[in-house]
């Protein structure tokens, strides 16, 4: 059996891979399709979708890169209406 206290930091590490990792085949699939259909419809050979999966890697990779700033910053940043202050 697998003892999750014993093997957390390795199975929250392999979480996050694989959240990336499904984040960014996500975005290429989708924009893959979006292409696909475009071009079907529009009757081109491969043109939007050739585009569409370059934007969809670059949208992948904003998107991997702003979950992996969100993992790795600082938690011991302030909320000014954590210390009790109502802002008047």
């Amino acid at each position: 059996m697998f003892d999750y206290k014993r093997n957390r930091d390795w199975a929250e590490n392999l979480t996050i891979v694989m959240q990336l990792g499904l984040t960014m085949a996500g975005c290429i699939v989708f924009c893959f399709f979006v292409g696909r259909g475009l071009d079907r419809w529009l009757g081109f050979n491969g043109v939007f979708t050739t585009i569409f999966i370059l934007l969809g890697v670059a949208g992948g990779a904003n998107v991997c890169y702003r979950q992996i700033l969100e993992i790795t910053e600082p938690k011991n940043k302030v909320d000014p209406d954590e210390n009790g202050h109502n802002g008047s």
